[in-house]
């Protein structure tokens, strides 16, 4: 699948397929890593790394902002062969270790598979490695002392619904919202700010309360965990997503 890397600052990439997306945040000390694709998308990730001219061994750390495959995907590679450090929030640790799993089913998928687009969606995700079931043992949670240490200095936000854990991360004045917050899918029926379908949180209200986590970030660019870069006032976007 095509990747495209976009320059949101002078310090944070935004790395986009056309299932997921992942964040790069780099300073002199290396890079960090704000969520990971697929398993499927490794080469995309290395690929991504690349082209800032880092490599696997200057990766400094993975930020989750949720334990989904799409997202924790190829950070089990990193933290088995490279010993890279998995960070979360702390309410998303036991989920990114598999001590328990909060995600759609494939027997849930199957009631929708009579509708093309997401027959199409199911099938390319399995291909990325949308049906591993592998964490990540060695999952910490996120500290704010740790979180000073890190390229950007991620600020938490958190933002519980999609996942029990899910949180997102301002850096540069960037929100990352992951999947708190979208802007497109493959199985969505429109383009702009919205929430994912309700049967891929594990809470729908709490995923309607964290919108206005969100609009508290202040910020004027979204890097989603599916769909393109949004600029403008927070605000904007989460009323939209509201609407919808």
């Amino acid at each position: 699948m095509a990747l495209a890397m976009t320059a949101v600052t002078d310090r944070v990439h935004m790395a986009s397929t056309p299932l997921v997306n992942w964040t790069l945040v780099s300073d002199d000390s290396g890079v960090l890593l704000i969520d990971a694709g697929y398993p499927g998308n490794r080469d995309d990730v290395l690929a991504s790394l690349d082209r800032l001219g880092f490599g696997p061994a200057d990766v400094r750390a993975i930020l989750l902002t949720h334990a989904h495959i799409d997202h924790l995907g190829s950070a089990i590679w990193f933290a088995a062969v490279h010993n890279t450090p998995v960070y979360c929030h702390a309410d998303e640790v036991g989920h990114a270790r598999r001590e328990y799993l909060q995600q759609v089913s494939p027997a849930e998928l199957l009631t929708q598979a009579w509708r093309p687009s997401w027959l199409r969606w199911s099938l390319q995700a399995a291909l990325l490695g949308g049906l591993v079931r592998d964490g990540i043992p060695s999952a910490r949670a996120l500290s704010g002392l740790m979180a000073s240490t890190l390229p950007g200095s991620p600020r938490a936000i958190p933002t519980p619904g999609h996942t029990g854990g899910h949180c997102s991360y301002v850096v540069d004045g960037v929100l990352i919202a992951g999947d708190a917050l979208i802007t497109g899918h493959p199985l969505a029926r429109h383009a702009g700010p919205q929430l994912l379908p309700a049967m891929f949180n594990e809470s729908q209200p709490d995923s309607e309360r964290s919108l206005t986590a969100l609009a508290s970030a202040g910020t004027e660019v979204l890097i989603p965990g599916h769909g393109a870069l949004w600029r403008g006032p927070i605000d904007d976007a989460v009323r939209a997503a509201a609407l919808h």
